[in-house]
């Protein structure tokens, strides 16, 4: 049995579920809380497993410890291949997997919990500026993801064509997290479309945050 060490609100380990629910593969779900006692991702049991003290982990059937969540989709890819999180052309995948760095290289990695933590707590940084920083590189990431799908004759009910992809499995947890903090998607018209659609999708569904165990 698969297990995944996730936190509900966390957008890696969302991919990860995402994924998961796609390729209809069971697995254990343990939560780890990244608020509760300062913090379980940093307890010794988990460290052991990922130093990075990061979600999620996958410990794969055979025991192998897998860690950042678009490792875990390449691994459950090449292990589970159907349904395919990629097209079959090269220059297809390329595509795919550009729209999903934008999200997973440029805007989640500066909005982070530990980011916005040490904004607060080390750099002493107010409130409203903490949410300023947060909504500057989401808009700034969400408007060239924008003006690309919305000018691309690939894009299609999701974001390529009429089957989700990575770049769907990696932008639907981005705007989860951008209306939890409040921006608006109205700039964002085919974005907030292809959203729509791929939340509607039972696979995605099943692996928003709300309806986690850890949820609360």
């Amino acid at each position: 049995m698969i297990k995944l060490y996730s936190y509900f609100r966390s957008s890696a380990s969302y991919r990860v579920r995402i994924v998961l629910a796609m390729k209809s593969l069971p697995y254990e779900y343990i939560g780890i809380h990244l608020l509760k006692g300062g913090g379980e991702q940093f307890s010794p049991e988990y460290r052991k497993l990922n130093p990075s003290a990061l979600t999620p982990t996958l410990v794969a059937s055979d025991g192998a410890v897998i860690t950042q969540s678009l490792a875990i989709i390449d691994y459950l890819e090449e292990t589970h291949p159907n349904p395919s999180v990629l097209p079959v052309a090269a220059a297809d995948r390329a595509y795919v997997r550009s729209i999903a760095l934008q999200i997973a290289c440029e805007i989640h990695p500066l909005n982070n919990l530990r980011v916005l933590s040490y904004l607060k707590d080390v750099v002493n940084a107010a409130e409203d500026t903490k949410s300023a920083w947060y909504a500057h590189w989401v808009k700034l990431g969400f408007d060239a993801i924008e003006a690309t799908l919305a000018s691309d004759p690939r894009t299609g009910t999701f974001c390529f064509g009429e089957h989700p992809t990575l770049a769907d499995i990696c932008l639907v947890p981005q705007v989860f997290n951008a209306k939890r903090m409040g921006i608006a998607l109205d700039a964002y018209p085919t974005i907030a479309r292809i959203n729509d659609a791929a939340c509607a999708l039972e696979a995605f569904s099943k692996a928003e945050p709300s309806r986690q165990p850890d949820a609360f």
